[in-house]
Order: C-alpha cells, then sequence, then structure tokens
C-alpha cells in the first residue's frame, strides 16, 4: 500500500508495505535531554576525503549525514542540531557545503547575491561534497545504513541521494527548496518532509504537486505541515515563541522517528 499524506497541523500518515522496527530512548524526548537549542558545540571538525565536516555522536549501525541550509556548518543552530542527533543515538556528520564560505547571517547584505551563490553551489559542485561524507561514513566509519537530513538548501540534496546507487537509505528534508519533480520521481528509498505554513519558497500549491509526485513512487513517504512557522524554522526557529519551538522539536522527532523505523 502506497503512503497516504495528510497536510494537517503537524499531522502525518505514513502507511507502507516494508515492516518498520524501531528504536527505544525511554523518555529522553520527554526530558529534553536530546534536543537543545543552547550551548557549546560538542562535536568536532575534521577532514575526510578531501572536505571538512563537523563530526558529532557515537559510532553506530546507522548514520546521519546532515546536509545545511545556506548558512552552513559555520552555523551554531546547525551544530546543535547535528548534535541532537548524535544524542538521539547516531553518529552524525555534516559536511561543509560550502569551503568555509557559506551565505552572510542577513540574506539582504548588499554585498551578497543569492543567485550567484546557488550557481556556484550547484548539484555539480554539491553532489561531490555529500558523495565523500556518505563514502566516509559507509567504508571508513563502517555503518550498516545511512540516512540523509536535510534543510532548505540541504533538503532537495536529501530527496537527491535517495536515488538509485546515491548511497542513503532513508531521508528526511525540512522546507526543502529548489526541490524539482524529477528529483522526487527518481528516489527509491522512504523520504519524510517537514513544512512551515508561511513559505514562499515551499508554498501550499507546490507542496499539492510534490505529494502528487511522491504518491506516484510507490514508497514509504510522509509530509508534515507546522503551523505559526516559517521558512527555516527546524533550524532558525525562535524558540522563545512557543509555536516555533514546537515546531522546531516536532520537526526532529519526526526525522529521528522516520529514520528510527525505515533505517
Amino acid at each position: 500500500m502506497k503512503s497516504i499524506s495528510l497536510l494537517a497541523l503537524c499531522g502525518v500518515a505514513s502507511l507502507g508495505t516494508a515492516t518498520p522496527h524501531y528504536r527505544s530512548y525511554g523518555n529522553s524526548f520527554t526530558n529534553g535531554s536530546v534536543i537543545r537549542h543552547d550551548g557549546p558545540p560538542v562535536g568536532k571538525e575534521e577532514v575526510h576525503n578531501g572536505f571538512s565536516m563537523y563530526i558529532t555522536g557515537d559510532k553506530s549501525d546507522t548514520a546521519v549525514v546532515y546536509l545545511t541550509d545556506v548558512f552552513g556548518i559555520q552555523l551554531l543552530e546547525n551544530k546543535l542540531l547535528a548534535d541532537s542527533f548524535g544524542r538521539a543515538g547516531y553518529l552524525t556528520v555534516a559536511p561543509d557545503l560550502f569551503g568555509g564560505e557559506p551565505a552572510p547571517a542577513d540574506l539582504n547584505d548588499p554585498n551578497f547575491d543569492l543567485t550567484e551563490f546557488l550557481e556556484l553551489h550547484s548539484p555539480g559542485v554539491t553532489d561531490p561534497i555529500i558523495a565523500a561524507a556518505i563514502d566516509y561514513v559507509r567504508n571508513e566509519v563502517g555503518v550498516s545504513k545511512v540516512t540523509v537530513t536535510g534543510y532548505c538548501f540541504g533538503g532537495r540534496y536529501s530527496a537527491r541521494f535517495l536515488a538509485e546507487g546515491k548511497g542513503a537509505d532513508v531521508g528526511f528534508a525540512a522546507h526543502p527548496s529548489l526541490l524539482e519533480d524529477s528529483e522526487i520521481a527518481a528516489i527509491r528509498a522512504p523520504l519524510s518532509i517537514a513544512a512551515a505554513d508561511s513559505d514562499d519558497l515551499l508554498p501550499p500549491t507546490r507542496r499539492s504537486e510534490m505529494e502528487a509526485v511522491l504518491f506516484t513512487t510507490g514508497l514509504e513517504y510522509s509530509v508534515s505541515l507546522y503551523g505559526g512557522t516559517q521558512h527555516g524554522f527546524a533550524v532558525r526557529a525562535n524558540v522563545s515563541d512557543p509555536k516555533q519551538k514546537f515546531g522546531k522539536e516536532q520537526a526532529f522527532f519526526q526525522a529521528v522517528t522516520w529514520f528510527d523505523t525505515w533505517a
């Protein structure tokens, strides 16, 4: 049976023929010991296969390859979220997708050209970096399963690396941008998506189009819509706002539960 998507406040329905399995962390999700929004990062940056990577968490059978938004691994929130995946039981590797030169915190900076930036970091440039991270965890670390979690810019690549022969076994994407129908149609593994209810880059019409393509794949999938959130919420939410904090945390739990079930 194909998965069924329900777009509702934090609503998700996913049914499939594959047999799910689950890992348990007791009350770790509810007591706040897994996801943290402040404090110092606990991982470290290393160079593997010629690329810098932020690595966190202990060695595990399943790894998370964390694909950042345009603000890169240099953004504190990205490191902290990667650390949270590490605390959830996954070795987590976040490659530096931008060679140490991510987008500035203010995308409206007059000295920054977003169009030029995206052209410089096209799939032809970005794919090899992600492939190197997957090769590292698969062949050097020796994990059995590789999951990918991507945000905005990185969300597109979560789907791209679920294609045949790309190396990822399960994917999650939060507020993905620039994701094309052909890339969704090419996936060969389960994909879960988290979306904001206010997102110019992923408006309702585009969400519906993506769901329609996901349905045709015949694979397990889920789509969750989070009320009171904007583009970027899964990483850069204002956690002093209860709605945004809830959305960010639930998107994280959505990813972890998805990986626990299908990886």
